[in-house]
């Protein structure tokens, strides 16, 4: 015969107990492994996220750079021109389509200019670089920018820079 297990208090438990204990023991025991199963398996899609992330923040512009190149060649060609009286006209109209080209490429991308010429100066998007009195525009309206600004997609990127109109002075 069997001998009886006890607990800690030597009292008997019973043969249908011991069958419980020892099953939910095992269920306790795959809940742990399933537990460090899932574990392991979250771990990997996090470092298989954290990579995906990596490479296209390292690469993600890389369709971007291959237009910018082509741009770039157009420049480099027009490096090698050499420059006289009847070839001026064309190099500017080349340098003109490749400016098109680049101004194109950049609105493919989500890249637009802030229009500001004639418009009321608004801090968000204009930089003053100064103010010059005139009759032509209200105060506070930009007569022109010295450096255009750029928006991509809603996110400012570079405001422009302007020259705002104030009153003229009275003599």
């Amino acid at each position: 015969m069997e001998e009886p297990i006890l607990t800690e208090n030597d009292d008997p438990i019973a043969p249908e107990e011991v069958d419980k204990i020892s099953e939910l023991s095992a269920d306790l025991e795959k809940a742990k492994n399933d537990y460090l199963y899932l574990r392991a398996d979250f771990d990997n899609y996090r470092k298989s996220v954290i990579r995906e992330r990596s490479e296209l923040i390292k690469y993600g512009a890389e369709h971007v750079f291959r237009e910018l190149l082509e741009v770039l060649d157009n420049f480099e060609r027009a490096q090698l021109v050499e420059l006289t009286p009847e070839t001026i006209s064309l190099y500017k109209e080349g340098i003109d389509l490749t400016a098109i080209e680049l101004k194109k490429m950049l609105e493919k991308f989500g890249v637009k200019e802030i229009d500001c010429i004639s418009e009321h100066f608004d801090p968000s998007v204009h930089e003053a670089l100064g103010s010059e009195e005139t009759d032509s525009l209200a105060p506070g309206y930009i007569i022109r920018a010295f450096k255009r600004g750029y928006k991509l997609y809603d996110k400012i990127i570079r405001p422009a820079q302007v020259i705002v109109a104030k009153d003229p002075q009275k003599s």
